[in-house]
């Protein structure tokens, strides 16, 4: 994990299946649900709506014990290229990131760069601080799930 300046972050990871293995576990709910959520923080991914193409939607729900209520997560995708490319805006609130995550194939594995840009300082200190900590396990658990479809 790499913060690139006071307003983006970006995590690169290769994993070893290739790009259109690894895209299809950011792009069909089915697969994505197993692997987004970091396992240590207890919370649960109740609905996870993904409709991944250009100009489509996404909304994610969690709920954690420590929640009054659900939390919800949604926002658009601005563009996907299958295999190579997903850009999305994070709508929630004003300070969501625009997250670009790229496939690159090279012999049989995939170097996924996930990039963030958030719109404040404030907002990707935010990030660091709460969602952005798990994204190490979340790689993790995505190399798993990835070990058992290549």
């Amino acid at each position: 994990m790499e913060r690139k300046s006071d307003l983006e972050l970006v995590v690169k990871r290769t994993f070893n299946a290739p790009a259109h293995i690894v895209f299809e576990a950011w792009s069909k709910p089915e697969l994505f649900k197993l692997w987004w959520v970091p396992k240590s923080v207890g919370m649960s991914l109740l609905s996870c709506e993904m409709d991944v193409r250009t100009g489509g939607a996404y909304r994610l729900v969690f709920s954690h014990p420590d929640f009054d209520r659900p939390m919800a997560f949604f926002g658009t995708y601005r563009e996907v290229t299958p295999h190579k490319r997903i850009v999305w805006a994070n709508e929630e609130n004003d300070q969501g990131a625009l997250t670009t995550v790229t496939f690159e194939e090279n012999d049989g594995k995939t170097l996924v760069t996930f990039h963030e840009l958030y719109p404040t300082t404030a907002a990707l200190e935010e990030a660091l601080a709460g969602s952005a900590e798990g994204l190490p396990e979340q790689f993790a658990q995505l190399d798993e799930l990835l070990a058992g479809r290549s």
